[in-house]
């Protein structure tokens, strides 16, 4: 396409920061309009960014005339977000967690390519620098044949009373918690790293008495070959790091020749099978923003597709297999069954 892609965007909550910071640092992209019910908030973000402030999305469609809406709002008003979008043709980025759950996403979905607009999930941690990295020692076949991944989720900021209170305190609130909104940040990742799940066993608990949902998980799933990938986590222990949400935990992945891992610092290593060295797997990444810059790094490739018609990954029909699994998760540990696709 040329000239800019024009951009509107609904929300201004704690993670919009990212997406704003994001836009505005795209220079073939304009951000052409802002909506909040609250006004205040929305010409706030507009007068840093640029755009036009609403308190209504639609008005704000209708008048900015976008080419790509950014919904950065609760899941409970995604279906309402994309219908919108659909009314006026517009392609869509939506945050997760995705529509809030796997038959709304799916209707949304169906919605959207009926109109034959595209919608993407805007699902960053596959875009973190580590696991690009990473995955580009698996496609070197740095490992072999690939015997055990594990992830230890271990971010550190789920104890007492005042759990997660200073960034999102909604997360006290929610009855599906820890698989629902974090840990399928790395259902994602272990699909983008090693390929489709074919089974999985799951068990969540509570540990902190004053949350409503799950906030500790063991999640087992298979993959082609025999490989396993353990996802270990719980907000209330910590790990190694300058910043504990850097990576939000620690990666160890296993096979024939040797041995990956993640620090919490988003150091890459690698030792071989039978050697007691660990060289560090270099990669250029920055410091800056949320996770590596992940959240930079995905609109970067969102742009990218729409200006030069590159792949697109995180398609809201993809990310459907994503909340499949998350929907398995629930049902074992409730049913104490592994789980076969």
């Amino acid at each position: 396409m040329s000239g800019k892609l024009k951009v509107a965007a609904v929300g201004t909550g704690y993670f919009s920061q990212f997406h704003y910071d994001a836009w505005s640092r795209c220079d073939d992209v304009e951000l052409v309009g802002v909506a909040d019910l609250n006004l205040e908030a929305a010409e706030k973000i507009a007068t840093e960014f640029g755009g036009s402030a609403f308190t209504d999305a639609a008005d704000m469609l209708d008048a900015a005339k976008p080419d790509l809406f950014d919904i950065i709002t609760p899941p409970s008003t995604h279906m309402q977000m994309i219908q919108l979008a659909v009314d006026q043709g517009v392609n869509v980025i939506c945050q997760k967690p995705f529509c809030g759950g796997l038959e709304d996403a799916r209707k949304a979905v169906e919605r959207a390519e009926s109109a034959g607009i595209n919608v993407t999930v805007h699902e960053n941690f596959r875009f973190q620098p580590w696991y690009a990295a990473i995955k580009q020692q698996l496609q070197a076949d740095r490992l072999g044949p690939l015997y055990r991944a594990t992830f230890r989720l271990r971010p550190g900021d789920g104890q007492g009373v005042d759990a997660y209170t200073d960034r999102q305190p909604y997360f006290q609130q929610m009855e599906r918690f820890l698989i629902h909104e974090t840990a399928i940040h790395y259902v994602d990742v272990f699909r983008f790293l090693f390929g489709e799940v074919n089974a999985l066993w799951a068990d969540i608990a509570k540990l902190n008495p004053v949350i409503s949902g799950e906030d500790s998980c063991l999640v087992i799933m298979d993959f082609d070959g025999g490989f396993r990938g353990v996802l270990d986590g719980n907000r209330l222990s910590d790990h190694v790091a300058e910043n504990r949400r850097r990576t939000m935990g620690e990666m160890s992945i296993e096979g024939e020749k040797g041995e990956l891992t993640l620090s919490g610092d988003g150091v890459v290593g690698f030792r071989a099978h039978g050697g007691n060295e660990v060289e560090t797997v270099q990669f250029d990444w920055d410091d800056v923003g949320f996770g590596g810059d992940c959240v930079y790094r995905f609109t970067r490739h969102v742009v990218d597709h729409y200006r030069t018609g590159s792949s697109l990954q995180n398609s809201g029909r993809d990310y459907l297999s994503n909340l499949r699994l998350e929907e398995a998760i629930y049902r074992s540990a409730a049913e104490g069954v592994r789980q076969v696709f």
